[in-house]
């Protein structure tokens, strides 16, 4: 099992799988969206960011402060591979088991 250890914390997880959706989301959206508090998604943002899995960008609306987030190439490619490995891994039961639902 090679799981990326970055991205299998249920929060990143969880926030990598909104950003692989889009090219880029706001702050506010995110937290919203996976009903999570601000110093959660700060942290995990942070962590993901220094993996160089999630690019932060920070500007204004109006006279607001906003920050968007957005998966970088690097974090979209261990997105996808993350997401290869557990389909391996939840396939393999399935097709080693008997049909018939008789443990081994």
């Amino acid at each position: 099992m090679n799981l990326d250890p970055v991205i299998h914390a249920p929060a990143r997880l969880q926030i990598v799988s909104l950003l692989a959706a889009a090219t880029e989301a706001e702050f506010a959206f995110v937290r919203d969206s996976l009903r999570i508090s601000d110093s959660v998604l700060s942290k995990h943002a942070a962590a993901l960011e220094k993996a160089g899995y999630v690019d932060i960008r920070k500007g204004y609306v109006g006279k607001r402060p906003r920050t968007w987030l957005s998966l970088s190439p690097q974090g979209r490619q261990a997105f996808t591979e993350y997401v290869a490995e557990l389909q391996r891994i939840v396939g393999r039961p399935l097709a080693e088991n008997p049909a018939d639902g008789e443990a081994p």
